[in-house]
Parts: C-alpha cells; sequence; structure tokens
C-alpha cells in the first residue's frame, strides 16, 4: 500500500513539474525547450495514470464513477492545461503569421500533441469499459445540460471579443492581427469545452451526492 501511495506522488510530482514548464517556467533553460519536455512529462504522467487505472481490479478504480463521469473529468484536465498553455503564451501570437514565427508553431505543436493523449486515454478508458453500459437517460441529460453550460462559454468569449474590438481606440488595438485574432476564436472555442466539461463532472458529483 505505501509502495502504490509513493507511486502516486511521484506521478503528482511530475505533472506539478509539467506545469510549471508548460505555464510558469521559461520558454528555454539551458538550452531546452521548456515547452516540448513539458508536454511530453504531462503525456507520460497521463498515460501512465491511466495505465495504472486500467490495470486495476474492476471497480476498483471506478469507486462509483461512472463512464460519462471518468470521461469528464479526464477532459477538465486536458482542457484545463491546454487553456491555461494558450494563456501564457498568447504573446507568441502577436509575432506574425505561424509560417515565419518560431514561437507560434511550438505552442501548436505542443496542443496538439495534448489532444493526441486525450484521445488515446479515452481510448484506454473506453476499451476498460468494452461491454459495459456506458450511457443512460441520466448520461443524456446531464451531456444536454452541460452542452449549454459550453454554448454560453464560448458565447460569453465571442461576444466579449467583439465588443473589445468594436469599442477600443485603434491607436489601442496594434496587438490585434489577424493571426492573434483567429488564435483567440480558437481559445474561444477551448473555453466553451472546458465550461462543458467542468459542467458535466459537477453535475455528476452533485448526482452522487444526492
Amino acid at each position: 500500500m505505501r509502495l502504490q501511495h509513493v507511486k502516486w506522488w511521484l506521478l503528482l510530482v511530475g505533472a506539478m513539474l509539467a506545469f510549471w514548464a508548460l505555464l510558469a517556467g521559461p520558454d528555454v533553460l539551458f538550452g531546452v525547450d521548456l515547452g516540448k519536455w513539458g508536454t511530453a512529462l504531462l503525456v507520460t504522467v497521463a498515460w501512465v495514470s491511466m495505465f495504472a487505472v486500467s490495470q486495476a481490479p474492476p471497480g476498483e478504480a471506478e469507486r462509483g464513477l461512472s463512464p460519462g463521469e471518468w470521461k469528464a473529468w479526464v477532459g477538465v484536465a486536458f482542457m484545463l492545461a491546454a487553456t491555461g498553455y494558450f494563456l501564457a503564451k498568447a504573446h507568441v501570437f502577436a509575432g506574425g503569421p505561424v509560417a515565419d514565427n518560431y514561437g507560434a508553431r511550438a505552442v501548436g505543436r505542443n496542443l496538439v500533441l495534448l489532444l493526441v493523449a486525450w484521445s488515446v486515454l479515452l481510448g484506454v478508458l473506453g476499451a476498460r469499459w468494452k461491454g459495459r453500459v456506458q450511457e443512460d437517460e441520466r448520461d443524456r441529460e446531464i451531456e444536454k445540460q452541460a452542452a449549454g453550460w459550453g454554448r454560453g462559454g464560448l458565447m460569453f468569449v465571442v461576444i466579449g471579443l467583439a465588443v473589445m474590438l468594436a469599442f477600443s481606440p485603434a491607436d489601442r488595438l496594434a496587438w490585434a492581427t489577424h493571426f492573434m485574432i483567429a488564435n483567440l476564436l480558437v481559445f474561444a472555442l477551448m473555453w466553451g469545452w472546458l465550461c462543458e466539461y467542468a459542467a458535466t463532472a459537477v453535475m455528476y458529483w452533485n448526482d452522487r451526492r444526492v
């Protein structure tokens, strides 16, 4: 039992180092691209965690959580990482189009790696639940309500951007290049997904409490 706790603590430390490298650390340290290594470390921690879950005896890892809730919490974790990383590195998009912007290419590559890792983890969880009912009327109702929160989050960011661009003096919008605005619209989509996954997870959690 103690060895099991040590493994989970090591994974937690690895996740914290990965978030530091992605969000708080410098872009380059001792000639090393921290964004690239932070993404690789975060993906490794996620894969190892899900492998441990997949190897646990049936019923032990779930602890009363439905497949829908597991997917929601995994989505929250990955979207928090993606949106936080995007905001921390948003300044790179002011450097011009991606063809001449190494920083933007690096951020895009790391976000794609997170997306790939997310897809693989969902596949691992899906294999664990093979043959098990993964959706019922409760799941569909929660998904319906959570989708409304997602649309609300998307609309909030898009309307905020529209108001800011429409009412800000032109001399204060030098940063608002076409490339930057395009990436802010991508962020709006990410924020909407984060709101949807967070709402889904909270609704499942409240349902279990009741």
